[in-house]
């Protein structure tokens, strides 16, 4: 068996040094050295044959035949690797031809459209403020005046987690963190995710992005939130751009109004777009509820405020007529590249 270890040693080495590419000496190594059916291994099989004086020479040899085997693949690597690096090297390179700029990223559509709502609020003079992503159940609901038996409580509409709490279905639970924080009078802005069971098509999703508004003071009223809106949309959609009040009915606002943008495609006149009517919804608003107020600890007989909610999905959507939520979340490099 000595011998047989002798001659696949010098077969081994014969072959190896006329191999000429990486993928022949692969299967080679896997030919000699392969666990299951590899030409050492069928050698080494016959151990159990071998007088029991004589193993322990056997076994000596048989690593000495191994380290060889080893050493004439890892000399064949090393030539077949370093031709490979002398062709590279040796390759000639036009260096007046114009090379292909690198892809360089870019702010996401959502997060402009967010900067830029964000730049208007703070130039009126609001802070911004974030709250979390997981809610109690008193934050999310009891506290802006939605009952234990509204159906938006229901599992089929929230994410209810083990623990008993919730994921956000909006953000208008900053408006309570914010007000048991601050006395009046306050001003500010809450954007971020929300959550809610929706199935994901082209204009839903289970989990999208609010901004969340709320101005609490002495003598404010509905008309300070219509001008205010009408600013907000001019600001977002252009000058040109209209807004129009709908009567609406929100659990924590009375009185409540959906908001409208006039149609930027055909101005008004009804399209495609606006489905015939010249509006497009922006989102909801209205006078903060007296509940909400007193469980917040302040005096609905000295304080008031209007509130609103708008979708950044949405109204990245309307300013740049996009049909399909789901855009956003794709990441293609081509969709999101043209806002730059």
């Amino acid at each position: 068996m000595s011998d047989q270890l002798d001659e696949l040693v010098r077969t081994v080495r014969e072959r190896a040094a006329a191999v000429a590419t990486a993928a022949d000496l692969e299967a080679l190594r896997t030919e000699i050295l392969g666990r299951k059916g590899g030409a050492l291994s069928r050698v080494m099989a016959g151990l159990a044959k071998i007088p029991a004086a004589e193993r322990a020479e056997f076994g000596r040899r048989a690593n000495e035949a191994k380290r060889a085997l080893e050493e004439a693949l890892g000399a064949a690597q090393a030539r077949i690797e370093g031709a490979a690096l002398q062709i590279d090297l040796s390759r000639q390179y036009d260096t007046t031809f114009p090379g292909a700029a690198p892809r360089t990223g870019s702010r996401h559509v959502l997060r402009r459209t967010l900067e830029d709502v964000i730049d208007f609020f703070r130039s009126r003079g609001f802070a911004v403020v974030l709250g979390p992503e997981v809610e109690s159940e008193y934050h999310a609901f009891e506290a802006v005046n939605i009952p234990a038996d509204h159906p938006a409580r229901d599992n089929m509409d929230t994410f209810y987690l083990p623990s008993g709490s919730l994921l956000r279905p909006h953000t208008s639970s900053m408006q309570v963190r914010t007000m048991l924080k601050y006395p009046p009078p306050v001003a500010v802005l809450a954007p971020g995710r929300v959550y809610r069971r929706d199935a994901l098509d082209a204009s839903h999703s289970f989990m999208f992005h609010q901004i969340e508004g709320l101005h609490v003071d002495r003598g404010i009223t509905f008309a300070h939130l219509k001008g205010f809106a009408a600013d907000l949309c001019r600001h977002l959609f252009g000058a040109r751009r209209r807004t129009r009040f709908r009567p609406s009915y929100f659990q924590f606002t009375e009185p409540s109004a959906e908001v409208d943008v006039s149609c930027g495609v055909c101005d008004g006149a009804g399209c495609q777009t606006c489905k015939g009517s010249g509006w497009l919804e922006m989102g909801g608003s209205g006078m903060v509820h007296p509940n909400v107020l007193k469980g917040a600890g302040y005096d609905p007989e000295v304080y008031s405020g209007w509130a609103f909610g708008l979708g950044t999905d949405r109204i990245a959507m309307l300013r740049h007529n996009i049909h399909d939520v789901r855009l956003f979340f794709e990441n293609d490099p081509g969709f999101l590249q043209q806002f730059d």
